[in-house]
């Protein structure tokens, strides 16, 4: 079996034009060190985005019907930045099969994230055109099902924090608080817990292996508070003296 066929193998889709899934693979710095007229990746990347950006869209506005634009924006924009289009790609070794000219070959350029990224992209263009949308679309969600788990909450990609002060500044000028609450573990393993009030209620609690990471977890127990109706927050206790 031929490396091509092997990766086709691992994608879990043939495909009809193998020349399609060769175009997707090979990098512009072939074409730019031959200085010569060769067809490179570029192109198919742009349609790439587009399909990508397509299914992702759709799966969040189904799957997520309680959310608004902004939340939403949000984890589209962190499903498909760089960083997480150069994990996709590790995850299914198309580093490996890149192609490459010797410079960029030589300076690290099938672990580099641009071209990990752009070649993610370039090979759901690829698979775009020689499948159709119903190949892509399957191959997109297959590649982010983690990301999405039952389908039932959104993934962790929002900026919980960010979100729930944007939910409360729709209605109230003051920004949420957060209060430290514990730390209780030996130094080198604590546990903080945090808790969130807004103008004197208390939304929500979250513990983790560091304040930030608490505060987190407070701010998405507070959202998902929030987002069941009837269930109206505690007050906030006295203040010790």
């Amino acid at each position: 079996m031929s490396d091509l066929e092997s990766f086709q193998s691992d994608l879990g889709y043939p495909f009809g034009d193998a020349s399609l899934l060769r175009l997707a693979l090979t990098h512009p710095s072939v074409a730019h060190e031959s200085g010569t007229g060769l067809q490179h990746n570029q192109r198919l990347e742009f349609l790439g985005d587009a399909v990508l950006q397509l299914v992702l869209t759709q799966e969040l506005y189904e799957k997520f019907p309680g959310l608004g634009e902004g939340p939403l924006t949000k984890a589209r924009a962190q499903m498909v930045n760089s960083r997480a289009l150069a994990e996709r790609a590790r995850r299914i070794g198309l580093g490996q099969h890149l192609i490459l000219s010797k410079g960029e070959e030589q300076s690290g350029g099938r672990a580099r994230i641009s071209a990990l990224a752009d070649g993610f992209e370039a090979l759901v263009g690829a698979i775009f055109l020689d499948g159709g949308f119903a190949a892509a679309h399957e191959f997109i969600l297959r590649q982010y099902r983690e990301r999405f788990g039952e389908r039932e909450v959104l993934p962790n990609l929002e900026n919980p924090k960010g979100e729930l002060q944007e939910m409360l500044q729709a209605q109230s000028a003051e920004s949420p608080q957060y209060e430290l609450v514990s730390v209780t573990g030996p130094d080198h393993d604590r546990d903080f817990e945090s808790v969130v009030y807004h103008q004197g209620a208390e939304l929500g609690r979250g513990k983790g292996k560091s304040k930030k990471a608490a505060e987190s977890q407070a701010a998405g127990g507070a959202l998902r508070n929030l987002r069941r109706q009837g269930h109206p927050p505690h007050p906030r206790p006295p203040q010790k003296p």
